[in-house]
């Protein structure tokens, strides 16, 4: 099994990108965090992802992840029954993981079934597998991550790395937050693109 990948970024998008290892192109799928975590480095920087290789019958299937506790998460996450790989991303892109950490540790159901395609069922699932799991995980979270900052800051970082300018990206997302204060991170990116798209 592929334990890392460490190489040229060819190509990337908010689920998935190209990386050249050795003159080879890997395809890898990746939560919204990690795509994040790619912009904020320096063009042309060597990138180094963490790989679950995820096996089919009809193929072979990479997720990749700029952390190991991500990693750690995405493969017990895959481990409830009803989350497959997919659905498990959309988990990790919905809401930082100290989040999601802190929603399974107070069996938050409300919280967790706010990611589309997590109904209260599965969020039940979630918390009875996961939480006594999840307990050390935090700590091994980077620093970075441990520190708490607001979905408003987070939401202008990301379209700031996304080449938009300051101003008009703090006001998509003050809108994208007056229409839906209470969706998630993906959902409240996505509704900011579109305001930018049209503006």
């Amino acid at each position: 099994m592929i334990g890392f990948l460490r190489g040229s970024l060819l190509q990337s998008a908010p689920d998935r990108l190209l990386l050249d290892v050795g003159g080879v192109g890997y395809e890898v799928h990746i939560p919204l965090p990690t795509y994040q975590a790619l912009l904020a480095q320096p063009s042309g920087q060597e990138v180094r992802l963490y790989i679950h290789t995820h096996l089919r019958e009809d193929g072979i299937s990479l997720f990749g992840f700029s952390t190991e506790p991500e990693k750690h998460f995405f493969e017990l996450l895959i481990g409830v029954s009803g989350i497959g790989p997919k659905l498990a991303r959309a988990i990790l892109s919905g809401s930082s993981l100290k989040e999601i950490l802190t929603a399974l540790h107070q069996g938050d159901i409300v919280r967790l079934s706010k990611t589309p395609g997590v109904g209260k069922k599965t969020a039940e699932r979630m918390v009875l597998e996961l939480r006594d799991k999840v307990q050390g995980l935090v700590a091994e979270l980077p620093e970075a991550a441990q520190q708490s900052s607001s979905p408003a800051e987070d939401l202008v970082s990301a379209l700031r790395n996304l080449g938009y300018r300051p101003a008009e990206a703090e006001r998509a997302v003050q809108e994208a937050l007056r229409e839906s204060s209470e969706a998630g991170f993906q959902e409240l990116l996505r509704s900011s693109l579109k305001r930018l798209s049209r503006a």
